[in-house]
């Protein structure tokens, strides 16, 4: 566990004599706060944590990361790299230690903090999949090795670090995700994490507007691969059927293992069937051996994620029996939920985000379900330079099968205009500019049997829809 000792090695380069305090957790969120743990203070653009300083001490925080003067509110010690410090010369708990930046400090304690664990460490990125991949990665890992995933999306600068400091000399494995916005993030999260193992799910367009292109995605993501040990002690594990992953090969010099849905990849699927809300089965080929399988993932898609996992545990030693039994007995919790209507219609929640790659996965996953198929699809954000061929895809695809679509907000108007193009009456086409304003339209027109998918960007709050549409148990 990380104790109060560690924190001002990692800062000063200097361990203190007679430190002993054991930290519990560390926090950036002082209502998290629990007794023991350290806050990091960290300027935002809404809110400053050093305003909230004293509430995570009233939680029980016994130190606090701060880079403000605190007005002698609180007893504090400034710290720099080369100091010597001792017992002697810090307040009693808790007290607060300035440092030139939180950001950084928090950082370079993650930093010092890996260093000193000896284990394993899986990173994972691409534009879509890298939530679902890490959870069952983590589940499949699970079943041999005591291994912790970065919870939620604490995936960036900040939240992998805090991940980090939750390590314990108990751990085995660490699955963490890495967010992407421009080309120098990844790299850095890296440096940080020191991973072996490497996956990359596919490119996609989300984040464009940032990056410029997806050509500039897949630079940023390379960063990962780049960063891997050379073999045999680092393994990139790419996706064959994305040739902008595949480039990636060039990229590093640690062991590539490719997955797929093409026999030429090293572990790959074919016999590909959906079971809608039941799963999907197919058959998993790996040096001409063959396995049967049936996982509780939701979309024909989802076996792309069924064979990150695979490739993951595969390399980290499991055995095919292993993998195959952690695979059947997952339990993964996909962002896709499904509920029921009042009326016994089934709503499809996958309203955590949206791309158009992931749109498009989330409408061949309807296609696959029984009674009439009904698309609410809002705006998808972030696309930059892909932001109409984007909409008027997802558009195209929604015409093939769904009965009635429902589009929100002006980009939604993009992807009405494309499904009528592709030859949707317009009286099964109804635009809506908010979310909210399209509940009472679809309260009114989903009758049992139906199947309603519910799609678009967070910031859009298709998640009202599902709120307002969702049987209340009494």
């Amino acid at each position: 566990m990380l104790n109060l000792a560690d924190v001002i090695e990692a800062l000063t380069g200097t361990r203190p004599a007679g430190v002993n305090s054991l930290l519990t957790e560390s926090f950036i969120d002082s209502r998290l706060c629990i007794p023991g743990s350290m806050f990091i203070a960290i300027p935002g653009e809404r809110t400053d944590g050093h305003q909230f300083v004293g509430a995570a001490f009233q939680k029980g925080a016994v130190v606090a990361l701060v880079q403000q003067e605190l007005n002698s509110q609180y007893p504090t010690v400034k710290v720099s790299s080369g100091m010597v410090l001792s017992a002697a010369d810090l307040p009693a708990l808790p007290f607060c230690i300035q440092i030139e930046n939180t950001v950084l400090a928090l950082q370079k304690i993650a930093r010092f903090w890996r260093s000193k664990m000896d284990l394993r460490v899986i990173g994972i990125t691409g534009s879509v999949g890298k939530s679902t991949t890490k959870e069952l990665v983590t589940d499949v890992l699970s079943y041999k090795y005591r291994t912790l995933k970065n919870p939620g999306n604490l995936n960036n600068e900040i939240g992998l670090p805090l991940s980090i400091l939750r390590l314990g000399p108990g751990y085995e494995r660490a699955v963490l995700e890495m967010g992407f916005y421009v080309p120098g993030e990844i790299a850095l999260l890296c440096e940080i994490a020191r991973p072996q193992v490497g996956v990359v799910t596919n490119i996609g367009t989300v984040h464009a507007e940032r990056a410029g292109s997806q050509d500039v995605i897949a630079l940023g993501k390379s960063e990962l691969v780049q960063s891997l040990p050379s073999a045999p002690d680092g393994t990139a594990i790419l996706n064959f059927d994305d040739p902008r992953v595949m480039w990636m090969k060039e990229k590093t010099t640690a062991r590539v293992l490719t997955y797929g849905l093409n026999p030429k990849a090293d572990i790959w699927a074919d016999h590909v069937e959906g079971e809608g809300l039941e799963g999907i089965r197919f058959t998993l080929h790996h040096h001409g051996e063959e396995y049967p399988l049936r996982v509780p993932l939701i979309g024909q898609h989802s076996v792309h994620t069924a064979l990150r996992a695979a490739a993951v545990a595969f390399t980290e030693g499991m055995s095919w029996d292993e993998i195959i039994i952690a695979l059947r007995h997952s339990h993964t919790q996909l962002r896709l939920v499904a509920v029921y209507t009042e009326v016994g219609a089934l709503v499809l929640d996958d309203t955590y985000n949206a791309s158009p790659e992931s749109t498009l996965a989330a409408l061949n996953l309807l296609e696959e379900l029984d009674g009439r198929k009904i698309a609410a699809l809002g705006d998808m954000l972030e696309l930059g330079q892909y932001e109409q061929e984007g909409h008027e895809l997802v558009g195209a695809r929604a015409a093939q099968f769904a009965a009635e679509l429902v589009t929100i907000g002006t980009r939604g108007r993009i992807i009405a205009r494309a499904a009528h193009e592709a030859g949707m009456s317009d009286g099964n086409i109804h635009s809506f500019d908010t979310a909210a304003d399209s509940v009472e339209y679809l309260r009114k027109t989903l009758k049992k049997g139906d199947v309603l998918l519910v799609k678009g960007s967070h910031s859009m709050r298709m998640d009202l829809i599902v709120n307002a549409l969702e049987k209340q148990n009494e």
